[in-house]
């Protein structure tokens, strides 16, 4: 596995290496099978670009470049350019979250660097020929870094009230919260409707695809 970068410069340096390259060659780089499809090999993208850039925080709570303070999304796109989905930032705590605050979240955390890899994701194209476009590093502007707030406060609001089970995807101007896990009989202790523990879907928080676009759109001058 290459090196950890030593320095953020380093980072987008090696991601930007990268751009034009398709899966099979890096995965081939990386001494690894490249699957036929990512039906059953979901995150299969992010851990091959991990491997590249020399990721080092894995699933753990933290970005995956903490030295750096910077967090690595692959950002899959259709030929227009246009993001294919939108984009899992991290797992939602659903008890322990009395006194919260913005700046101490780890969605906040995470976003507070963001090294975007944008990966051809059209189904035309099969997997191993799909290729890595430019790179790019961004942190939200103040009036994203507002949206976002707003979104997770109103979120966090609504999971301490004891209203997770009324949280739907339509919620959140940028950010959102989706269940997230494996299958669905993974449960999780939640806070209920009456202050009780009850037994959930794990969370996500994710962005939605609209914001994510507008990234694209901002760094690419479109």
């Amino acid at each position: 596995m290459p090196v950890r970068p030593a320095s953020v410069d380093e980072l987008v340096t090696r991601a930007q290496k990268l751009s034009g390259r398709t899966l099979e060659e890096l995965a081939t780089a990386a001494g690894v099978p490249t699957p036929t499809s990512l039906n059953r090999s979901k995150g299969w993208v992010g851990q091959l670009l991990e491997w590249h850039l020399g990721a080092s925080a894995g699933s753990k709570p933290e970005q995956d470049f903490p030295e750096l303070g910077v967090e690595l999304k692959t950002l899959p796109i259709t030929a227009a350019g246009k993001p294919l989905e939108s984009t899992f930032v991290c797992i939602a705590p659903l008890t322990g979250i009395a006194g919260m605050q913005w700046a101490a979240s780890n969605v906040c955390n995470k976003l507070s660097c963001v090294l975007w890899v944008p990966v051809e994701a059209s189904p035309t194209i099969p997997l191993a020929k799909r290729r890595i476009a430019t790179p790019f590093l961004w942190s939200p502007s103040n009036e994203q870094a507002k949206l976002l707030r707003q979104d997770w406060e109103e979120l966090m609001e609504m999971i301490a009230l004891g209203e997770i089970e009324s949280v739907t995807a339509h919620h959140g101007e940028v950010l959102q919260l989706r269940p997230k896990a494996a299958n669905g009989s993974a449960l999780t202790p939640a806070i209920g409707r009456n202050g009780q523990i009850i037994q959930t879907r794990p969370r996500g928080f994710y962005l939605r695809s609209h914001f994510t676009h507008s990234l694209l759109k901002a760094f690419f001058g479109i």
